[in-house]
């Protein structure tokens, strides 16, 4: 009974369009796991980890674009994937978390591996569901189950914003058995999907010429920010929403720039940038700001939108067409600092900034998937590099180091992938090594900046006023682990670059290798970094008479 009510489960999901499972060992999860390993149409990856399984499982949700399943034991096990789903919460990723647990009868009784799991992540999920052990009489409503969880994780007009689900299954001794046939569901479709008209966009946005900045945040696909230059507005955005205008938070840093930058219209789509600064002066300039939702949620934590349109701007509507000068004036200023990065940057020593602007060159370069950790080299990616034209990806729902490695390797599975962290991330998720790219035949390169801390503290007040050697217990918390002989240590390819051209060379020989390479980039103290940032942003604040 068990094993059929998990094999009905998975079929529902499988004719849903559930093709990964990640799931790690454990015994009272023995029925998912066989269940799902049946199947020929489902690939199944095996993690030691659940933290580290759940981030793969968001990576390969984001890289898939459609709902991955993550199969755990009880227990620890259920609770390491709670930072997995305030991540996929936040970042708006279908995740279907399965949890097995103990019948009610073993629960507050000191049975082993049994924690309270009900509501275990509270209302990060769009939606929990509790069966109860598997029974007979209920099998006519286990296809429905699965159904609303699978629509629940997708989203929709109805049931919300995409996200993670959680089931938590409990199962009874024995564990192990065969599976009746599974009997044949009703032709799978979407039990909350309506189709509603959209007012028109041009009613409320009234754009008539005006100087028009679309910022496009994070979660935003290639073909909205298309359809933005279409239209003579000016796309800037996070690191990972490709083909925006770069070094927008570099201009936007002077006074000047800031003055003459000023838009008549500030149009919002999809999530933050990580730039403070861009933020500061859309509240500074005080234009009026309206969002987009049709590609998907708009943050707006400073409550700068006076109003909210569903849709998507119509390349076709005459009406929406922006003023090309205030565009033509954005381009000439972007290429003026990529003519003058690539003589200041991109010569000399391998700076921090230095090194996104390789990566991302690399990534473009080989049309590679790019996935970027938290903290200095999300901003780095942003502030310093060239537009992204290929894939990017960063866990910006909560911003944290947890899991990137992981969740590049889960983005990578079965394809190329280049990541790019700093080394106290590398560590945090060092766990991501044990399995490394898995059965697949990825070809993973992980490049990690070696600045012996975390970089980002630097940039921050404890920096300024602590003693020296307080912050740095504290705050900076550097390791001196070596980096490469961690990862040889796992099996895996290592070894330390000083020079652009000995990176370079290590990411195309690491692209071209089955496995996982991890390339330590020596850089400068955090000290000299920060120094290095504010004289970049002073000389690109001289580029121009920005006035």
């Amino acid at each position: 009974m068990q094993a059929t009510f998990a094999a009905t489960l998975f079929d529902e999901w499988a004719r849903a369009g559930l093709r990964d499972v990640v799931m790690c060992p454990g015994s009272r999860s023995t029925p998912l796991v066989i269940a799902c390993s049946s199947r020929d149409d489902l690939t199944v990856h095996v993690r030691l980890d659940e933290r580290s399984a759940g981030f793969f499982a968001l990576g390969r949700a984001l890289a898939g674009g459609r709902p991955v399943a993550v199969v755990v034991t009880s227990g620890t096990a259920a609770a390491e994937l709670h930072a997995v789903v305030a991540e996929a919460d936040l970042a708006g990723v279908s995740l279907i978390v399965v949890t097995a647990d103990r019948p009610p009868e073993l629960r507050g009784v000191g049975a082993p591996q049994t924690i309270i799991q009900r509501d275990l992540f509270g209302s990060m999920v769009r939606r929990f569901e509790e069966p109860g052990v598997a029974r007979w009489e209920a099998s006519g409503t286990w296809r429905a189950l699965a159904s609303r969880l699978w629509w629940a994780a997708k989203g929709g007009a109805a049931s919300g914003p995409p996200g993670p689900v959680h089931l938590n299954a409990a199962f009874v001794e024995p564990l192990v058995a065969t599976a009746r046939p599974v009997a044949p569901g009703r032709t799978h479709n979407d039990p909350w999907r309506r189709v509603t008209p959209a007012p028109a966009v041009h009613a409320v946005l009234d754009v008539d010429g005006a100087r028009v900045l679309a910022v496009v945040g994070h979660g935003v696909a290639r073909d909205v920010v298309d359809r933005c230059w279409a239209l003579d507005w000016v796309p800037v955005g996070d690191a990972t929403t490709p083909a925006t205008l770069p070094y927008v938070d570099a201009l936007l840093r002077g006074d000047g720039f800031a003055e003459r930058a000023r838009p008549t219209l500030v149009v919002r789509l999809g999530g933050l940038a990580a730039s403070k600064v861009l933020q500061a002066r859309l509240a500074e300039w005080g234009v009026r700001t309206v969002a987009l939702s049709g590609a998907g949620e708009v943050a707006d934590p400073d409550a700068l939108v006076s109003d909210v349109v569903a849709g998507l701007p119509d390349v076709g509507d005459a009406a929406l067409r922006g003023d090309a000068r205030y565009v033509q004036w954005w381009r000439e200023a972007s290429t003026s600092v990529e003519q003058w990065a690539s003589e200041r940057i991109d010569v000399g020593d391998l700076s921090e900034p230095a090194v996104a602007r390789v990566v991302v060159a690399a990534s473009t370069r080989h049309d590679v998937a790019l996935v970027v950790g938290s903290s200095m080299p999300v901003r780095d990616v942003e502030w310093w590099a060239p537009a992204r034209h290929a894939a990017t990806y960063a866990n910006r729902g909560v911003n944290g180091i947890d899991g990137v490695v992981s969740t590049m390797l889960g983005v990578g599975a079965g394809q190329r992938v280049i990541g790019l962290v700093g080394d106290l991330t590398a560590l945090h998720d060092v766990s991501a090594l044990v399995d490394g790219v898995g059965d697949t035949d990825s070809r993973a390169v992980l490049v990690v900046v070696d600045n012996r801390g975390g970089g980002i503290f630097s940039f921050l007040a404890p920096a300024r006023e602590l003693a020296p050697e307080r912050f740095e217990r504290l705050f900076a918390t550097p390791r001196g682990h070596d980096l490469v002989a961690v990862a040889r240590a796992f099996g895996h390819e290592g070894q330390r670059v000083s020079t652009a051209h000995e990176l370079r060379a290590a990411i195309d020989e690491g692209l071209d290798r089955v496995g996982l390479s991890v390339i330590v980039v020596d850089v400068p103290s955090r000290e000299e970094n920060v120094a290095l940032h504010d004289a970049l942003v002073g000389e690109v604040a001289a580029l121009g008479d920005w006035r």
